[in-house]
């Protein structure tokens, strides 16, 4: 720990869930209004080739927290414990000095609702215990009964900003009255714009009137990928939707990702407001990325630009270039490398997490331009993805691979795995993808933690233990004006 503590920065982490990296202002959408992470982007550093390390919720959020990919804390679905021994960024955190305050989302399943974090006013709104590892079988369904309404995660997530904003108000008494107070170190954890596709009426109309169709559509035909082709039948995906269910949902998506970014606003109004905006580093991201109807599909779980690239802002006044835009490839596990680096907090042992703040700086000449990420499911599906300069590999255990040129072909349009003059991009990447990655063993795994959670699945279900830190969701909280009518 420095010995003295005013020289180090405040920290605060926003971290949303399921946000597109395409829909958002300063990434060139012109529909979306996010006037404030736009603001933020202005006043920092847009960094726009950031990949989640898994593209869904609890695989990459545990990843980030423990600075190290799925096969290595062996969590790959959504109904899997990370070990509490496992030491995580608020770790790291509280090791240098900060007591690491959670407010709002991390969805970590088991009876540790901490990992490392010194408190949590809001926590989760499902079950500590856990249950399907699963998306929803009917993602049909959810498109049918999108539109305008009320979804619980909204109500959440403005519960979790008064929780903030009392925080920094707090902070901001002592510092009026001339109390000495040690940097803080808050993470904000928000479920927006995270499905269900339902928005409040007045916004979602905003938008319902101006909504565009997906830009990237393909053809449901045998030219699809195996693992597509069972992902789509598996949501009951593999039929056309009609039009006005696909802008439905859209705008529903548009509108709870404006209604997030007025909630960062409150946050950064009253980190101003307070006095704390000039000594505090701000990063902003997501856990993964949502398709929105591109490439004809929804949510997540896929390694398309839309599901696994993750937007990222990061802002720290006096040290970092104000306006500036990082186009190189970093993994979301380099931005937790780089928040310890920045309060100097020791960094997270055998995670492959790199510094990114030389290169924030405008300072590093040797990054390397790669990032990985993977997915895991129940049913055998065992993937990995590098990209790694213009080149994305997907390789599917025992599946043919996918491959596309980002420079050529930005809307992956084009697989190139077959193009016999990429042979070489293919085996070497490839090669890469299998380096100290075993896919027998992850896929063995993967089914003997299946069993391993059963059993504790059975038994909460049996004994009803007491759930920690969890935030009251009751069934009001939502509705349908869709299916209302």
């Amino acid at each position: 720990m420095p010995e003295d503590s005013s020289t180090r920065p405040n920290l605060l982490y926003i971290h949303s869930d399921q946000h597109s990296p395409f829909v958002l202002g300063c990434e060139g959408d012109p529909l979306v209004q996010t006037p404030n992470l736009d603001g933020l982007a202005a006043r920092g550093v847009r960094c726009t080739n950031v990949y989640c390390p898994s593209p869904v919720c609890v695989p990459s959020r545990m990843s980030m927290l423990a600075g190290r990919y799925p096969a290595d804390i062996e969590v790959w679905t959504n109904n899997q414990i990370m070990d509490s021994s496992i030491p995580t960024l608020a770790h790291a955190m509280g090791a240098a000095g900060y007591d690491p305050v959670l407010i709002g989302r991390m969805h970590a399943l088991g009876p540790n609702q901490l990992h490392g974090y010194a408190d949590r006013p809001v926590g989760d709104h499902g079950s500590n215990w856990g249950g399907s590892g699963l998306a929803p079988s009917n993602l049909r369904k959810s498109l049918e009964e999108a539109g305008p309404g009320q979804a619980a995660y909204q109500v959440h997530d403005e519960d979790v900003t008064a929780a903030t904003v009392n925080f920094l108000d707090k902070l901001g008494v002592r510092k009026r009255a001339g109390l000495d107070s040690e940097p803080f170190s808050l993470s904000v954890g928000f479920m927006l714009p995270h499905h269900p596709y339902l928005a409040r009426r007045e916004i979602y109309q905003q938008y319902r009137e101006s909504i565009s169709m997906p830009r990237v559509r393909e053809a449901f035909d045998d030219d699809l990928h195996p693992f597509l082709q069972w992902w789509r039948r598996h949501g009951n995906l593999d039929e056309t939707l009609p039009d006005e269910w696909i802008l439905r949902g859209r705008a529903a998506y548009w509108a709870l990702t404006d209604e997030m970014d007025q909630m960062i606003g409150k946050i950064l109004r009253a980190l101003e407001e307070n006095g704390l905006a000039g000594d505090t580093l701000i990063v902003y991201s997501s856990d993964h990325g949502e398709h929105a109807g591109d490439h004809d599909l929804w949510m997540k779980r896929t390694f398309y630009e839309e599901s696994a690239r993750v937007p990222t802002i990061v802002s720290w006044p006096g040290v970092l270039r104000e306006g500036t835009v990082c186009d190189r490839v970093m993994s979301a596990l380099d931005l937790g490398a780089t928040m310890l680096d920045a309060i100097d907090a020791p960094a997270i042992p055998g995670s492959p997490g790199r510094s990114a703040l030389p290169l924030l700086k405008g300072d590093c000449q040797d990054w390397e331009d790669v990032a990985f990420s993977e997915y895991s499911l129940y049913e055998g599906a065992v993937q990995r993805m590098i990209r790694q300069d213009e080149w994305k590999l997907i390789y599917y255990h025992e599946q043919p691979p996918q491959l596309y040129n980002l420079n050529e072909d930005p809307l992956e349009e084009t697989d190139r795995a077959s193009d016999p003059a990429c042979r070489q991009v293919v085996s070497d990447l490839t090669a890469r993808v299998l380096d100290g990655w075993d896919p027998d063993h992850v896929a063995r795994r993967v089914q003997e933690r299946r069993a391993e959670m059963d059993v504790i699945v059975q038994w909460a279900a049996e004994t009803n233990p007491p759930d920690t830190h969890r935030w009251n969701r009751t069934p009001d909280m939502q509705w349908s004006d869709t299916l209302r009518r």
